[in-house]
């Protein structure tokens, strides 16, 4: 692809008004951009203590803006 031609950007869609922690934003943006991740992936990459992703993880799983398929934690639809 030469540098004139256009290249489409990935869409993100907006982070949802009811997350207020600045660390569940960060987790919900990732899982967004990337498709999704494990745990595992998401503490490695952000650099957060297993614990505090397996609490956001939690949170959002429980407010309906993630889910978990197999192992990994996916932007619910």
């Amino acid at each position: 692809m030469n540098p004139q031609q256009y290249r489409p950007r990935p869409t993100i869609e907006p982070i949802p008004d009811d997350l207020e922690s600045a660390q569940a934003k960060l987790v919900y943006v990732y899982l967004e951009a990337t498709g999704g991740a494990t745990a595992e992936e998401l503490c490695a990459t952000l650099s957060l203590q297993k614990l505090s992703i397996l609490s956001i993880l939690n949170a959002l799983s429980s407010a309906g803006f993630v889910e978990r398929q197999a192992n990994e934690y996916v932007v619910a639809n």
